[in-house]
């Protein structure tokens, strides 16, 4: 905070907003950009290599296997994104501590079930009821991201598995020709050409994810969408050295602002990547690169 912000009701408009939007409280929400920022860093590979598992099962020539990647793909899809996230999280977390609960308190007598309450021993609890608040708050996020990345998983099999097959038929069948087995010609010739034809799907997915993050205010994260929230709304002067009107409109403008910004970037990005792809690719967009060469 600037070290003329002593006494707020002295300073002019500028030096006022200077001081008031480097507040203790407001370093929160430019915290919060940086939570969202992680969860697509974390949460974009782990739901690709969710997908990629998805995929590849799906196409498998083990029928057990084939069922599961297909059922995976099915269910995920099929369940509303903000129901299954509310679902997920709560199982998710009764899960891990009921296998606490029977590791850690083998002669516990009670059910753990009870009416409407789940209870388990205190040693099982997750995170421990003595643990720091910023152990609770990385608990809460890594099951949030590990939520996404199962949702955002299951899509992006989806996408994956069709890309695989729109790879040409006669490609796979010119490595089997050469020798080849299944394992280097699903590596080799298959994995390498099916990302031409992912990436539109997946970029779409991305931009779907970046448009997700707020659910984290859902699932009890301090996000961006909170802090909007809390900051923008009416402030007495008895409660702050800053007073304000309700201004949740500009808070939430400029969180508007922020992910036009972040989207626009993202499609220049993946543009750029798409254009490496499909450089010398027998693709429309391959034969499109060509024509603008000539």
């Amino acid at each position: 905070m600037f070290s003329f912000c002593t006494d707020p009701a002295t300073l002019e408009t500028l030096s006022w907003f200077a001081c008031y939007l480097t507040t203790g409280k407001h370093m929160q929400i430019y915290y919060a950009v940086g939570t969202v920022l992680l969860l697509l860093a974390l949460t974009a590979p782990a739901a690709l290599a969710f997908g990629f598992a998805g995929a590849a099962a799906a196409r498998s020539a083990l029928a057990p296997l084939r069922w599961v990647g297909k059922t995976y793909i099915a269910i995920v899809r099929g369940v509303p994104d903000i129901a299954f996230f509310l679902f997920f999280v709560i199982a998710l977390d009764q899960a891990l501590e009921y296998l606490r609960h029977q590791i850690k308190c083998p002669a516990w007598d009670q059910p753990v079930w009870q009416g409407n309450d789940f209870v388990v021993c205190q040693a099982a609890k997750l995170p421990l009821g003595n643990a720091a608040q910023w152990v609770h708050d990385t608990y809460a996020f890594l099951v949030a991201a590990f939520t996404f990345a199962i949702v955002f998983g299951a899509f992006a099999a989806n996408v994956l598995y069709g890309a695989m097959r729109a790879v040409p038929r006669g490609q796979l069948e010119t490595a089997e020709a050469y020798g080849m087995s299944q394992r280097q010609t699903f590596w080799r010739v298959l994995v390498p050409q099916m990302w031409v034809y992912a990436l539109p799907g997946l970029s779409n997915l991305w931009m779907v994810l970046i448009k997700a993050t707020p659910l984290l205010f859902l699932l009890g994260i301090e996000d961006i969408v909170y802090w909007a929230r809390e900051l923008g709304g009416a402030a007495q002067p008895r409660f702050t050295d800053y007073p304000h009107p309700d201004w949740r409109q500009w808070y939430f403008l400029a969180l508007l602002i922020f992910y036009l910004c972040f989207t626009k970037v993202s499609e220049i990005v993946l543009d750029r990547i798409m254009a490496r792809l499909t450089f010398g690719q027998a693709t429309a967009a391959g034969e499109a690169q060509r024509k603008a060469a000539a």
